[in-house]
């Protein structure tokens, strides 16, 4: 018997009360499941982001500074 059908069975068998606890139990759980998954897709987008940047800047060629002669003001 797969999970599904045994949760559907214990479902079955309880008290009217308690199958809108359980529902509002489900119903948190989809949420959470929910706001987890937004949170790690905007990590990744995140850490993409920063990926991205730091490739650009690697790529960005750096010239020596011109040498400025220092002058004496005596």
């Amino acid at each position: 018997m797969t999970i599904r059908k045994t949760a559907i069975s214990k479902l079955q068998q309880l008290p009217e009360p308690l199958l809108q606890q359980v529902s509002d139990f489900i119903d948190f759980l989809t949420h959470k499941h929910q706001q987890s998954a937004v949170t790690s897709e905007r990590q990744n987008n995140f850490s993409e982001t920063w990926t991205q940047w730091f490739e650009s800047v690697d790529c960005l060629q750096v010239k020596p500074a011109k040498s400025v002669r220092a002058t004496s003001f005596e």
